[in-house]
């Protein structure tokens, strides 16, 4: 079973509201980060070239000042302009008007700024308006922001698009947010535009419309991904998982193990209802793919890259910038394409800028490489923050070290961090110290609060109490919901009710998901009913995925076709094995006994006996009366008669009559007459017919010798 969450990292759930530093700057901010940059592009003799070094030292500062007060223009626009980035807004507001007076564009847009800055934006717009109209790209970003600010969207689009066209990075980053804002499809050229003069938010968020495209096409190019307990696609909600849940759950139970109760019967469907118990959930989603040394402006089709690809040079060259998200999207990118230490460094980067799911991812990168204290260390600086994620998984860490009350508080702590998985861990905790009542409160929590698992868990438990009707709604909400578990069990509670229509339609809808013990379950129905080439195609889905029972029965189905053989010619070399023999084998591996049984007669019958003991002897020491049986024929055939009725009595003992008839002929062999009666009755109960019909032969024949 793969956890709820097993190895994300929590960018895709919905629960972080992702902020945009140029969706909250306030125009305040951004006209005077304008005002600065045209002070320096005015380009206007000594005045705009003395601009930076005049900040540096009070000489320059003077000799503007003096220029100024001759009557200087440009001087007065800097001079204006240095005031205000020093805060001197009284000393700066004579200049900047006096300079505006003589038409300086760069004055009339950083006089907009300083009479935002005193609240007068009506003001500040006319001005920035004139600065705008003279051909100012930072004046008509600002006013753009401005008519935002103030709802009225087609002018702001107006003069955001007049900055952005004039190559101005904050415009086309304004621009691109507004356009994104109405789901506008122009948003990623002016983000595209942004990113590629080195804004730094621009090229997080290109990266990100990147990534959610890429994330859509692996979703509908791709299938549906099996995780018991939690099904969900193959990309996990357009993301890719940046980091895995702990290890064991509480009560000894290990993660990766099945979540379904009973075992597949051989000739029948399962009837046992899978249950989401023992596995430690967290919360999913994450981007995938991988990334390359970024260039500013790279393109996707010119340059050979995938969506995906492009997507992480733009993370990158964010990250490089200080983004702390952006460094935690590539850590995640980095991590799926297996560059472990390089995607640890940008963890890092970002954990220590205070982003708690990095802090969170790099606690499992660490946990992977087997060092769970530094693991526990960044997941309990991540907890402390706040992220759900780290508070279970070191709830499951505790757990697994047997620490269940200190397990139970951060399960808690997920919870109050908003993390339903909180709920359902706690559930899980407490159905495996057999404390049923609090598990069924805390699953219920969890699945009113729309976890699937936890759904899925509350209905087996509701099934387990013997309360049908009160699991089945519970098993159709997760089954609605996504998960594969709950509409394999209702397949499971169908049959149980001689529904096999509504069971069927059920198990198809888990195997189309990728459900093993389903598409076994599709395999084994469709055989019934004599759609043979169907069956097959399920039934390789089934052993594909693990199941020894689906590889036992295709082998059965591929054997039907074979010729019979003929007998094998003198030096003839021995066969290569078939198809049919390949999956008896992988079935056999697995412990499967009819198919053990099987394999040995087919090594048998290509004269291999040593392969064909070995498989006899594996499949009666696991309990097969067939094997035992078999065993005991090749043993008798070496002339090891004793050892062969030790496996004959123990085939005779479990139901085999062909056995007890063979301890009967043994018996008679050696004079043991009432021994050989004795089985002879045996064989006689157990038939079949042909048996049955000899042994009472050779009953009376022992009965006459005794008389005579």
């Amino acid at each position: 079973m793969e956890f709820m969450g097993d190895r994300a990292t929590l960018l895709e759930t919905g629960r972080f509201v992702q902020r945009h530093a140029g969706s909250v700057m306030d125009a305040a901010s951004a006209a005077a980060e304008d005002a600065l940059d045209n002070v320096d592009s005015a380009g206007r003799g000594a005045g705009a070239d003395q601009a930076e070094t005049s900040v540096e030292t009070a000489g320059a500062e003077a000799r503007h000042r003096r220029a100024a007060d001759g009557g200087d223009t440009a001087s007065m626009s800097v001079l204006g302009a240095l005031l205000l980035r020093r805060g001197d807004l009284d000393g700066a507001e004579p200049y900047l008007r006096a300079a505006t007076a003589e038409g300086d564009r760069a004055a009339a847009n950083n006089l907009g700024v300083l009479l935002h800055q005193r609240g007068y934006a009506d003001e500040a717009a006319g001005w920035w308006r004139i600065a705008a109209v003279a051909g100012s790209a930072a004046a008509a970003h600002a006013l753009g922001r401005h008519f935002r600010e103030r709802g009225d969207e087609p002018a702001a689009e107006y003069w955001l698009r007049q900055s952005a066209e004039q190559g101005h990075a904050l415009g086309a980053y304004a621009l691109a947010d507004l356009l994104e804002h109405r789901s506008d499809v122009g948003a990623e050229r002016w983000l595209r535009a942004a990113a590629e003069q080195g804004h730094r938010e621009g090229a997080y968020r290109l990266a990100r419309v990147l990534e959610r495209r890429a994330a859509e096409e692996a979703r509908t190019g791709g299938g549906v991904g099996l995780v018991m307990g939690h099904a969900e696609p193959a990309v996990r909600d357009g993301a890719v998982a940046a980091a895995t849940a702990s290890g064991t759950g509480a009560g000894g139970v290990a993660p990766g193990g099945a979540a379904s109760a009973g075992a597949a019967s051989a000739g029948g469907p399962r009837r046992a209802v899978s249950a989401a118990l023992g596995d430690i959930a967290r919360a999913a989603g994450a981007p995938a793919g991988g990334a390359a040394a970024p260039a500013a402006g790279a393109d996707a089709e010119g340059g050979g890259l995938s969506v995906l690809d492009e997507a992480a040079q733009w993370y990158r060259q964010a990250a490089a910038r200080g983004h702390r998200r952006a460094a935690l999207h590539l850590g995640a990118i980095l991590e799926k394409r297996g560059e472990l230490k390089e995607s640890g460094r940008w963890y890092l980067m970002s954990a220590k800028a205070g982003e708690a799911r990095a802090a969170c991812a790099l606690g499992f990168l660490l946990r992977d490489t087997g060092d769970e204290e530094s693991a526990a260390v960044w997941w309990l600086r991540a907890a402390q923050d706040g992220d759900g994620n780290a508070a279970n998984a070191l709830g499951a860490l505790h757990a697994a070290r047997g620490q269940q009350q200190t397990a139970e508080r951060w399960y808690r702590a997920a919870m109050d961090a908003g993390d339903v998985n909180g709920a359902y861990n706690l559930g899980l905790l407490c159905a495996a110290q057999d404390r049923t009542p609090q598990a069924e409160q805390w699953y219920r929590r969890a699945a009113y609060a729309g976890h699937r698992e936890a759904a899925n868990a509350l209905a087996v438990l509701l099934l387990q109490a013997g309360d049908a009707t009160g699991a089945e709604p519970w098993f159709s909400k997760a089954a609605e919901a996504g998960s594969v578990d709950a509409a394999f069990n209702l397949g499971i509670l169908y049959v149980g009710r001689d529904d096999d229509r509504t069971a069927l339609s059920w198990y198809e809808r888990a195997a189309a998901a990728g459900h093993t013990e389903a598409a076994l379950q599709v395999g084994i129905a469709l055989l019934r009913d004599g759609d043979e080439q169907a069956a097959e195609r399920h039934l390789r889905c089934a052993a594909g995925g693990g199941s020894a029972e689906a590889a036992f029965r295709l082998g059965t189905v591929l054997d039907s076709r074979q010729p019979p053989p003929g007998p094998p010619a003198l030096g003839e070399p021995m066969a290569e094995k078939s198809e049919c023999e390949e999956w008896y084998e992988r079935a056999a591996e697995q412990g499967h006994r009819r198919a053990q049984v099987r394999v040995g007669m087919l090594a048998a019958a290509r004269g291999d006996m040593t392969d064909a003991a070995r498989w006899y002897r594996e499949a009666a020491e696991a309990g097969s009366r067939n094997g035992a049986f078999n065993l005991g024929l090749l043993l008798a055939r070496e002339g090891n008669e004793r050892e062969a009725a030790l496996w004959w009595s123990r085939a005779a003992r479990a139901g085999h009559g062909r056995a007890a008839l063979r301890l009967a002929l043994l018996a008679a062999r050696r004079g043991e007459l009432t021994e050989g009666q004795r089985w002879c009755a045996r064989a006689v109960e157990l038939g079949p017919a042909e048996v049955a019909e000899r042994a009472a032969r050779l009953r009376e024949a022992l009965h006459q010798e005794l008389t005579a």
